[in-house]
């Protein structure tokens, strides 16, 4: 019965085959050509009633059995008849849809991957977390997605600013925006060395805007110079013909709305600076907030080598707390896990690949898809410690130095007591 209603509803026969073995792809089974279907479009016709007779019109259609039929329908189905459905944006659709269509913007990150990363990050709602991502902002999205609005979130961005194509996608509220903040990246040494200034931020964009102000006065100084020459080649050449006058009169109608544009230029700087004086006192508060160093997790997902980047970011970070970092290839990964080991002050250091493979779920044909993705990218979790009893207690090590002081120690210490013990 479930088969039978996975038909069209405008089908009138329910003859089936048994075996598909004789049946031949020779491409003469279809009466109706593509003229032919087309002509239907045009019409107005319906996908349904257009479905209805590429059916009617096949001559093996009868012939398959009851599952090549289902999947025939299927197949023209999708294909003429226009489904759209609006969704609510989320997380996996975006990270589906950027992983199909565009995985370079998202450093080829597959959504099992990043639902990874928001699981290894502890990632909830009243967290105070650090991102580093070059992924459109998808990464930034999902945390902010799994918040819902609680906590603070500190974006590291390199550049003139951060990215957020992806995380203008999820639709978030306003209240969602007062618990995000941004840091330039190229001041994150300066604010652990303790030479960071709000002169540091307040220098950059005071300059562009004096740059911007001074084109703004040579625009106006040069169209007032060119209406001058305009009006005195206008005197002179006011003893031509009408045509002539008039032909001057239409190219001159762009300079007569300059002074519209003069003032949209004034209020498009004056809003300018407005925002760069936002962005300024926000660019504070995040400083203000990392400079506490006690962030409860840290994401790093960028084009960047990661090493650099989070041996810097772990003085961010208080105790206990988890950090994940994503990247495309292994072998970064391989040298960051290596350095973490030299440097000390993390625990659970685990290097994955997450390994997905699709299924198929029918009613007696649920089985593996031929084709899955070759790869997601590679995952570095771990934990953060605190390092002080490490450096004050020189006997807190490595298990493999342990286990050499007590081969060289105890061999040497043995054999001083057997001639003790002799005489």
């Amino acid at each position: 019965m479930c088969s039978k209603q996975c038909k069209s509803s405008g089908e009138k026969t329910k003859e089936a085959g048994t075996d598909n073995r004789n049946i031949i792809d020779d491409g003469k089974s279809q009466k109706l050509t593509q003229d032919d279907i087309k002509a239907l479009k045009d019409k107005g016709i319906k996908g349904e009633e257009i479905v209805q007779q590429l059916i009617e019109n096949s001559t093996t259609f009868r012939d398959k059995t009851e599952f090549a039929q289902d999947k025939y329908i299927k197949k023209k189905k999708k294909k003429y008849e226009a489904i759209i459905t609006v969704v609510k944006p989320s997380t996996r659709i975006l990270s589906i849809m950027y992983y199909a269509r565009e995985p370079g913007k998202i450093n080829h990150m597959r959504y099992d991957t990043l639902a990874q990363m928001l699981t290894l990050g502890n990632i909830r709602a009243g967290n105070k977390m650090i991102v580093m991502e070059t992924c459109a902002g998808l990464v930034l999205g999902a945390m902010m997605e799994r918040m819902g609005g609680f906590g603070s979130i500190i974006q590291l961005y390199p550049g003139g600013g951060p990215v957020r194509a992806a995380t203008a996608c999820f639709g978030f509220p306003k209240s969602f925006l007062s618990g995000l903040y941004e840091f330039p990246l190229n001041k994150v040494d300066s604010l652990l060395n303790g030479t960071f200034s709000a002169e540091m931020l307040s220098s950059e964009p005071k300059d562009s805007a004096s740059v911007e102000e001074s084109n703004g006065t040579l625009e106006e100084k040069q169209t007032t110079e060119q209406e001058k020459e305009d009006s005195v080649a206008e005197a002179q050449e006011s003893h031509h013909p009408q045509e002539q006058e008039t032909m001057e009169i239409v190219s001159q109608d762009p300079e007569y709305k300059e002074p519209k544009e003069r003032g949209s230029k004034k209020d498009y700087i004056q809003e300018k600076q407005r925002r760069q004086e936002e962005q300024r006192k926000r660019h504070l508060e995040a400083a203000a907030l990392l400079s506490e160093r006690n962030a409860d997790g840290l994401i790093v997902a960028s084009r960047f080598h990661p090493t650099p980047l989070l041996l810097t970011l772990l003085d961010f970070v208080a105790p206990s707390r988890p950090f994940v970092v994503y990247c495309q290839y292994k072998e970064p990964l391989l040298e960051c896990y290596t350095k973490l080991r030299e440097r000390g002050g993390v625990i659970n250091l685990r290097l994955s690949e997450t390994w997905l493979r699709n299924y198929q779920v029918l009613p007696d044909r649920s089985h593996p898809k031929l084709l899955m993705s070759g790869g997601g990218g590679y995952l570095l979790s771990g934990f953060t410690v605190a390092m002080d009893n490490l450096k004050a207690d020189p006997s807190l090590k490595s298990n493999a130095s342990t286990l050499e002081l007590h081969k060289t120690e105890e061999p040497a210490a043995k054999k001083r007591k057997c001639p003790e013990s002799d005489s």
